[in-house]
């Protein structure tokens, strides 16, 4: 199961994880954000122990959404010792957004 980034834990569950971390930024709104919720889901369920996978409702944390440029959703970032290593926007298939992380476990 994901976890729900706030600005209170993202610094402690994401830039601090000592494995690397999957961030979804989604709105309940976003049509394609809905579609690949359940494929960050599954993966979350898989790659547990090996990666992190969260969200963060652009809504709800606009500040993070903010800080990290995000202009269209959905938008993936995965960090790695508290780095951002890759960022993709947009829906795409299971195969392509664990292509993100696969590299770094």
């Amino acid at each position: 199961m994901s976890i729900t980034f706030t600005t209170d834990n993202f610094e402690s569950e994401a830039l601090q994880s000592p494995i690397p971390v999957l961030v979804d930024f989604w709105a309940p709104w976003c049509g394609p954000c809905k579609v690949i919720g359940p494929i960050i889901e599954e993966i979350a369920g898989e790659y547990e122990g090996s990666v992190k996978v969260g969200k963060i409702n652009v809504d709800d944390e606009p500040a993070l959404a903010e800080k990290y440029g995000i202009t269209s959703i959905p938008t993936l970032i995965v960090f790695k010792d508290g780095q951002l290593t890759v960022q993709k926007s947009g829906a795409a298939p299971k195969n392509d957004i664990v292509a993100l992380f696969k590299n770094l476990i």
